[in-house]
């Protein structure tokens, strides 16, 4: 399957999707200037860290303390890097030399950055309804 039907989301502007999937040290290899995920990556957190939180509190969570607690749970790197293993998102990020000799598509942070970074791609591209379905969709969020 493609990155595209695992996300459940599908690009107007693939451009989008590859810069979320382009490392910077992919990008400092190339002769022509060429964006990477790391903005998308901030961005994408945000992102994620809003749609838990909405859903937390529509959930019944109704302390700061709870919520942060269960966020902190659900957003750990581990989790992210699950979510990416089943996205297979790994493969299709593009490295630089370096990282490609160190199997960086492996590293949980690098697929839990990747994860992010995809997000942002998706509000980029369609929208904070699309990114907030997607969120819902991969973290397993039961509808409310």
């Amino acid at each position: 399957m493609s990155l595209e039907e695992n996300l459940g989301y599908f690009f107007f502007d693939k451009r989008i999707l590859a810069r979320s999937l382009t490392r910077r040290s992919y990008a400092m290899e190339q002769p022509q200037p060429c964006a990477h995920q790391e903005a998308y990556s901030l961005l994408g957190s945000a992102l994620i860290d809003a749609v838990l939180t909405e859903w937390l509190i529509r959930s019944g969570c109704d302390s700061q303390q709870d919520i942060v607690f269960r966020k902190i749970e659900l957003k750990q790197v581990e989790n992210l890097a699950r979510i990416g293993q089943a996205l297979e998102i790994g493969y299709r990020i593009k490295r630089g030399a370096a990282e490609n000799q160190q199997n960086v598509d492996e590293q949980p942070d690098v697929l839990a950055e990747t994860v992010e970074a995809a997000i942002a791609a998706i509000y980029f591209d369609g929208g904070y309804s699309a990114a907030r379905q997607t969120i819902q969709r991969i973290f397993k969020l039961e509808p409310l």
